[in-house]
C-alpha cells in the first residue's frame, strides 16, 4: 500500500479522535494501521489487472485447444 493511500486513512482515524490527542497517538494510530495493512495478502491494481489479462488469454487459449480436441476426435471416430 503506498505512502500517500496510508497517509489519507490515518487522517481519516484521526479525525475520530478527539481534538486534544496528541500527535504522539495519530503517529501510533499510523503505524499500527500501516503493520495491520500489510499483514493483508493484496495486490496492487496494475497486478490484479495484468494477471486478469494473463488469466483471459489463457482461457482463450484453453477454448481453442478443446474445440481442436473436438474436432481430432470426431475425425478418429469416423474412421
Amino acid at each position: 500500500m503506498n505512502a500517500a493511500m496510508l497517509e489519507k486513512l490515518a487522517s481519516q482515524i484521526s479525525h475520530l479522535l478527539p481534538e486534544n490527542a496528541g500527535r504522539d497517538i495519530k503517529d501510533n494510530v499510523q503505524q499500527l494501521l500501516a503493520r495491520q495493512l500489510n499483514k493483508l495478502d493484496l495486490v496492487s491494481r496494475d497486478e490484479f489487472e495484468a494477471q486478469q489479462s494473463v488469466l483471459l488469454r489463457t482461457r482463450e487459449k484453453l477454448d481453442a485447444l478443446e474445440k481442436q480436441f473436438q474436432t481430432l476426435e470426431a475425425q478418429l471416430n469416423g474412421q
